[in-house]
């Protein structure tokens, strides 16, 4: 393994490129060489292969900026190279999805014939839709879901572009009439994801005044708390299940998670006390009930995924098999579907659940929801907590005394 890396970093001195050195740490740190060599002879002798990506960059031919990632070919193997040089410190670390984000841009940006369309899409990306989703990526991992929408608003926007000059307009001449035009033909999804490259072009000017209608928003359908129930009691009890789906899905129906974050919990969230395991998901941290607490940390004794230099020393609760990542919410919510468990209804029941059964604002705090939508969900639900005030209810707020007794 070592033979091959100085072989392939040379870069024309007969040493290894000094800035690469952190990689080549990394890769011989892992604890089963053969996957690195065989991942070092995947595609040999294509263009594009691992092989040649690292002789590329041990020789300069690839700059070490993320730009110069965002035009390699095949991204897929890119990506995962690039992922490696973040994980290691060559390159600054930055959230994968804004790197997927910018990289579709690109391509994106590439394939829309009319150069004025193409610079206001380019406009619209670079002035709204990247800082948003940097500023999410400052407070917490940007989703795939997020990064979806984001895709989706900039290919409605050109669409939008293309329907304009279809019926002779431009967005200069676009007003009430046209945006009401719009509406009538397409479908929710595409009305509430044209929403905001609309309201952008209000504000900058490039349109005339008009109104939006207001956003719909459709909700799944929870699953009956019985069928509910049943799958939490297999996903316990069958031992012919995998382990890892096991511990996923009870987390899904039981604390009432996404995906999103499921996949983002780690080793130190995770506590063993001798009373009580404890998981934390908001605050206070949930207790870990048996059997799951069983299962819990058999999993993590046997996490997949861990002899590679991607996860030797990984502390997520379910490592993927790219460069300091975890395994994907698309990924899990397949291995969830394939053994008969439905994420996102059971996700709804288990959280309409819960406020059923306890104040909206705990439950809010204790599993990492907004208030305002626990609130909404108890509203519907019919909870009898609806008028129960947030806060810490065993401390006496500030100032405050209690009353003297009047003994006159």
């Amino acid at each position: 393994m070592a033979d091959r890396l100085d072989e392939l970093l040379d870069d024309g001195t007969g040493r290894i490129r000094p800035e690469l050195l952190p990689l080549v740490d990394s890769l011989l740190a892992m604890d089963c060489p053969l996957s690195g060599l065989a991942w070092l002879n995947r595609n040999k002798g294509k263009p594009g292969s691992t092989a040649d990506l690292l002789r590329r960059l041990g020789q300069g031919d690839i700059e070490l900026t993320h730009e110069a990632f965002h035009h390699l070919q095949p991204w897929r193997a890119a990506a995962h190279l690039r992922e490696l040089l973040m994980n290691c410190g060559i390159l600054p670390a930055i959230d994968k999805r804004i790197c997927s984000f910018e990289r579709w841009l690109i391509e994106h940006l590439a394939s829309i014939p009319d150069p004025d369309h193409a610079q206001i899409i380019r406009r619209y990306a670079t002035w709204e839709v990247l800082p948003r989703l940097r500023t999410r990526a400052e407070k917490k991992s940007v989703t795939p879901a997020a990064r979806r929408r984001v895709a989706d608003q900039v290919k409605q926007a050109t669409a939008f572009l293309d329907w304009l000059v279809d019926r002779g307009h431009t967005l200069a001449t676009c007003g009430q009439n046209g945006i009401d035009a719009w509406h009538a033909e397409q479908n929710q999804h595409a009305r509430n994801t044209i929403r905001n490259f609309l309201l952008w072009c209000s504000a900058s000017k490039l349109t005339r005044l008009f109104r939006l209608p207001p956003v719909q928003i459709s909700r799944a359908t929870p699953m009956p708390q019985a069928e509910r129930l049943e799958l939490i009691g297999r996903l316990l009890t069958d031992p012919n299940l995998p382990l890892r789906v096991r511990v996923a899905g009870s987390i899904v129906l039981l604390y009432a998670q996404p995906l999103s974050r499921v996949v983002r919990l780690t080793l130190d969230d995770v506590t063993r006390t001798d009373q009580q395991p404890l998981l934390r998901l908001g605050e206070p941290p949930s207790p870990v009930p048996e059997p799951l607490a069983e299962l819990l940390f058999r999993w993590i004794d046997s996490r997949d995924n861990m002899n590679t230099a991607t996860n030797h020393a990984c502390r997520w609760l379910f490592p993927g098999r790219r460069a300091g990542q975890p395994i994907h919410p698309d990924v899990l919510a397949a291995l969830l579907n394939d053994i008969g468990i439905p994420t996102t209804a059971g996700r709804t029941a288990a959280i309409r659940q819960h406020v059923l059964e306890m104040p909206a604002p705990v439950v809010a705090e204790a599993l990492s929801y907004h208030r305002v939508t626990t609130a909404k969900l108890a509203a519907q639900a019919g909870s009898n907590w609806t008028r129960y005030a947030a806060g810490d209810h065993l401390r006496s707020p500030s100032g405050w005394a209690p009353r003297q007794a009047d003994h006159s």
